[in-house]
């Protein structure tokens, strides 16, 4: 198996730096919970970045690495939601902060595609 090719070590690198993130600084993330969810958004925030340490754990370790790719893949399709609600609670700001926001949505096809790659490899 070629690492390389696949990106796992870069994927589990990014999910782990992003899992860190949700509980050193969740407050971004409180954001951009959908209000639909029930509970409230810190256990949100909490549970994924929970999930992202497990998923970049599971990709980095090859005997479970396609599972984790696939997850990683339904991890990036279940918080498109979130990257929605940023777009339309930035509609209205800095031209800088809308670009991130609205940047954020059609990045998420090639996260999916990433992680489905690695699940191949």
């Amino acid at each position: 198996m070629n690492d390389g090719r696949s990106g796992a070590p870069a994927l589990a690198w990014l999910l782990a730096t992003t899992g860190v993130l949700h509980f050193a600084a969740p407050r971004p993330f409180d954001a951009i919970v959908p209000r639909s969810l029930p509970g409230g958004p810190r256990t949100w925030t909490y549970l994924s970045g929970a999930a992202e340490l497990a998923v970049a754990a599971a990709i980095a370790n090859p005997g479970t690495r396609r599972l984790g790719g696939l997850a990683a893949a339904g991890l990036f399709a279940a918080v498109f939601p979130a990257n929605i609600k940023m777009a339309v609670d930035w509609r209205h700001a800095s031209p800088a902060r809308r670009a991130i926001a609205y940047a954020r949505l059609p990045l998420q096809v090639p996260l999916v595609l990433w992680g489905l790659r690695v699940a191949r490899r």
